[in-house]
């Protein structure tokens, strides 16, 4: 039987091999890859964000990957909307689209939908980051927590970024964060099948140090002075992990090694965020870390061969 609006995830942690793999998918059963990394969407971010090589590139067509330039912002709808559309032509021309990447919140935007908030008006958003710098975030935590309960309870006391974005969001709109999710746009109805990569923690690890090395073999550090004398520093992708550990650099705040070892060590706690979002995530096949074929199986069962 014909799947109905067929849609296929391979979702992962940072450094856990999905570029390699998706790849293998993709020639195996000519499919081409949208990819879901919110960091990738920028032509300028580059090697810091691993996006997939040239070479890569040229082995199998990609979508939505520098899709803008960094002086503009990419939301987070504005991602589901295109996705959607993307999703929606191959449907019609009989194919499957395949979402590759490691950001969970882009997965479920286009899996269930997203809210189209208004745009945040950026002098709200300056003061309330004023603020949490001279009180602390931990007292804005506590704030957040009297408004939108919901949301604090998923945020450390320290995330400055996201508590900062739901307390603009309240400030600006009078309605939270949480309340915005609850009006999402009906979801297409997608038959997905959600391919996750599993790793040991400690061999993961290994992988994401010896990553961050061959980035700065590759020019990261030439790549994130160039995005840094160019792009306004409050824009979301200037916080990304690896990036803004190396920008401390440049601004004289870390040694070369003390903001290496750092991006290091954020990687490494990114990459386990991200795998506790998805333990909490339904219906993902787990692909462990040694059995890569499992995956393919997984897809050829999926589309429906043999």
């Amino acid at each position: 039987m014909k799947v109905h609006k067929p849609l296929i995830f391979l979702m992962g942690p940072t450094a856990s091999g999905k570029t390699g793999l998706s790849l293998q998918i993709a020639e195996r059963f000519n499919l081409e890859i949208i990819n879901t990394d919110s960091v990738q969407v920028y032509r300028e971010f580059t090697i810091g964000s691993a996006k997939p090589t040239p070479d890569e590139q040229s082995r199998v067509r990609h979508h939505l990957l520098d899709r803008v330039s960094a002086c503009e912002v990419f939301s987070a709808d504005r991602y589901r909307q295109a996705a959607w559309d993307l999703i929606a032509g191959f449907h019609n021309s009989g194919s499957t689209p395949f979402m590759v990447g490691g950001s969970g919140f882009y997965f479920r935007a286009v899996e269930h939908g997203l809210a189209c908030m208004p745009e945040m008006d950026s002098e709200i958003r300056e003061s309330i980051r004023l603020e949490g710098e001279s009180l602390g975030w931990p007292r804005l935590h506590e704030r957040l927590k009297a408004i939108d309960p919901e949301l604090a309870s998923r945020l450390p006391p320290g995330d400055s970024q996201r508590i900062c974005h739901g307390l603009t969001v309240f400030a600006a709109t009078g309605k939270t964060l949480t309340d915005w999710h609850g009006l999402q746009p009906p979801s297409p109805g997608y038959t997905t099948l959600k391919l996750a990569l599993d790793w040991p923690r400690e061999q993961l690890n290994e992988r994401i140090n010896a990553r961050f090395d061959l980035m700065l073999e590759d020019g990261f550090l030439e790549e994130a002075e160039y995005i840094l004398a160019k792009f306004d520093r409050d824009h979301p992708a200037m916080k990304a992990v690896g990036y803004r550990q190396i920008f401390a650099y440049f601004d004289g705040e870390k040694t070369l090694e003390e903001a290496i070892e750092w991006g290091k060590r954020e990687s490494r706690r990114y990459a386990k965020r991200q795998m506790t979002w998805l333990r909490r995530e339904k219906g993902l096949v787990w692909i462990p870390w040694n059995e890569p074929e499992k995956a393919i199986k997984e897809v050829g069962k999926f589309l429906g061969f043999k």
